[in-house]
């Protein structure tokens, strides 16, 4: 391959056949230590995928191309072996893709976000960390790059690369900081927890309800907004659109309130430009009708955003242990939320039940006494 008359060193790096990435998997295999990263096309295309797989030894970083004639799941042992470590930085979405896409289930991950977090680093992102520890830019043009498009470029390829080269680097060195504060542990048990989330289908659920801000409507401009997200799925289907490329959620939700009924009232919407009226406005405005028309006895009810009343006991125990918590965070050096979010505390705070069983293995054994000795 070449790009601008230069031979591209980093395509030498991609596999794209099913005998290279076998080879590769068997060199990966007799390693104890290996840093991965994804690359995916959400904001691009309709239904995203994992475009791009990055994969870095302590001697080697490779690309592998989900996209090409290969069998991804190849990989699966390498990633279910408890003997090898698998490093991410940000491991959520990664952990939804591998299991979406390929069925592959990670075993004994580490998540250097995670760890940075629990070192009280103030910034968390991997661009910010490998600039501060090894003085290396991620070129941030390519974050938000279509990585579906074939071929890659040399710069794309490099950008992919450096996700990972230095990753197990950035891991031994967080790896050492943690054993030296005592929170490796810690950080152990909220990766094992992030390795075990899997993404879930929510076919055939009102979309409405998944809408933010969606508690705080009224059934009736709900039932129009189930009817404006199906057409903008259905529009974003046919074009291979992500949804907000076809419209932005604070229009909807506008239009949803305002339930305009024609092409005059369409126009008075300031968002609507009359190239949108054009080419969507039809479509909206039958959207807005099929809302209107749903029986009463039918229209979608949600859930109240608001948290749950507490009686007075249990309100004041609550605020006693926020208290608690800005106290344990600021000796920690910690953001109050991982020290404990507040749906913890008001389990923690339930006069008749306390749930201390609640607490992860790290905050019993680092302040479960002291919790217990708040709310006994």
């Amino acid at each position: 391959m070449k790009t601008n008359g230069r031979h591209n060193p980093a395509s030498d790096l991609l596999v794209t056949d099913q005998s290279t990435l076998n080879q590769l998997v068997e060199r990966l295999s007799q390693e104890t230590v290996l840093a991965f990263d994804l690359e995916a096309d959400s904001l691009h295309h309709y239904a995203e995928k994992v475009c791009l797989i990055q994969v870095s030894s302590t001697s080697e970083t490779r690309l592998i191309d989900p996209l090409a004639s290969l069998d991804v799941r190849a990989l699966a042992p390498i990633f279910a072996n408890p003997a090898i470590k698998k490093i991410f930085h940000g491991a959520d979405y990664d952990m939804r893709s591998l299991y979406r896409d390929f069925g592959i289930e990670v075993v004994n991950m580490f998540d250097t976000m995670i760890a940075s977090q629990f070192l009280g680093e103030s910034e968390f992102g991997l661009a910010a960390l490998l600039k501060k520890r090894f003085g290396v830019e991620l070129d941030k043009r390519y974050q938000k790059a279509d990585w579906s498009k074939r071929p890659l470029s040399r710069e794309m390829m490099e950008y992919a690369m450096k996700d990972t080269s230095l990753l197990i680097e950035l891991y031994r060195q967080l790896e050492s900081e943690l054993k030296a504060k005592g929170r490796l542990a810690w950080v152990e048990e909220e990766s094992e927890l992030v390795a075990g989330v899997r993404y879930a289908s929510r076919e055939g659920e009102l979309m409405c309800l998944r809408f933010k801000g969606a508690n705080k409507m009224k059934p009736r401009e709900l039932a129009v907004l189930e009817e404006l997200l199906r057409f903008r799925d259905e529009k974003a289907k046919a074009a291979d659109l992500p949804p907000f490329r076809i419209l932005g959620n604070d229009l909807l939700r506008e239009l949803a309130e305002k339930q305009p009924r024609n092409n005059f009232e369409l126009v008075g919407i300031h968002t609507m430009s009359s190239k949108l009226i054009e080419r969507l406005g039809r479509g909206l405005l039958q959207a807005v009708s099929a809302g209107l028309a749903v029986p009463q006895e039918k229209l979608p009810q949600a859930q109240p955003g608001r948290r749950p009343v507490l009686d007075r006991l249990q309100d004041e125990r609550v605020k006693k242990l926020k208290v608690w918590r800005e106290g344990k965070a600021a000796e920690l050096g910690l953001g109050v939320g991982l020290v404990a979010n507040n749906t913890l505390l008001e389990a923690l705070a339930d006069p008749a039940s306390p749930q201390l069983t609640l607490l992860k293995r790290w905050q019993r054994e680092a302040f479960g006494d002291e919790l217990a000795g708040l709310i006994g």
